[in-house]
């Protein structure tokens, strides 16, 4: 039996750790061949390419830097020419700074918004342009619904990603169909113990966090959807709908 996405080709950007990476090997056991897009891992995305290629897929890592306009105008194209075609686009990679309203930066604002929102809206641009049909996936963030105080420029960036998914689906239907996942209680920050979100727990309806797999089976879902676009989904047991809107909390 045929594999749901056997014969395509997908880009994963950030696709070396973490969500990723999660995301890069599930499409490969749903039979599809992935571009492992990296920034500085190279030892991790070619783990990433190694481990999929057991899985009897083709595979390949490209580099590129998304605070870059030179390396990341040129990915997708580079995407096509490595694996012939492309079918696929999970933009998930992005960059997580802490600030507050009180030294927020203008600079920070700027690298944000250019890593989180710019650069994977430039990339479903052309994959229009070079691909003309397919599917895009954009990886948001839950707290969308409301704020994260101690993450602003990161969490305006999300806010600007969240729109440009809605308002992108409607521009590139019907050929390409781009939905969004937003992320909850998934896994700490880099860096960060794992006790982190074991501390906040209490905060999600269903009292537990998630994992890199609850995130790549919605990412499955839209892919092998084929009547969905402009929908983000939040996986974050029910968090949204309790939390996000108060004042700033140390603890977020």
């Amino acid at each position: 039996m045929a594999k749901a996405l056997e014969g395509k080709v997908a880009l994963v950007t950030g696709a070396g750790k973490r969500i990723g990476r999660a995301i890069a090997l599930a499409i490969g056991d749903e039979g599809g061949d992935v571009i492992v897009h990296y920034r500085d891992s190279f030892e991790e995305a070619e783990a990433v390419v190694a481990a999929l290629k057991e899985k009897n897929v083709r595979s390949w890592a490209l580099k590129a830097d998304l605070e870059k306009p030179e390396e990341y105008s040129t990915l997708i194209k580079r995407a096509v020419d490595s694996a012939g075609r492309l079918d696929i686009l999970v933009n998930n990679a992005s960059i997580f700074q802490k600030d507050t309203l009180k030294d927020v930066t203008l600079e920070s604002l700027k690298r944000h918004i250019e890593v989180n929102a710019w650069a994977p809206f430039s990339l479903i641009r052309d994959f229009a342009r070079f691909s003309g049909r397919g599917k895009v996936v954009n990886l948001i963030d839950a707290r969308v619904h409301g704020y994260d105080w101690a993450h602003v420029a990161y969490i305006l960036s999300k806010h600007v990603l969240n729109e440009l998914t809605k308002m992108s689906a409607i521009e590139f239907a019907p050929d390409i169909m781009i939905n969004g996942v937003s992320p909850g209680l998934i896994l700490p920050p880099p860096g960060a113990e794992h006790g982190y979100i074991d501390r906040l727990k209490g905060t999600v309806p269903l009292k537990r966090h998630g994992s890199p797999a609850d995130i790549a089976d919605a990412v499955l879902y839209l892919l092998k959807s084929d009547f969905l676009t402009g929908t983000i989904i939040d996986v974050d047991g029910g968090r949204h709908l309790i939390e996000y809107q108060g004042g700033p909390h140390t603890d977020k």
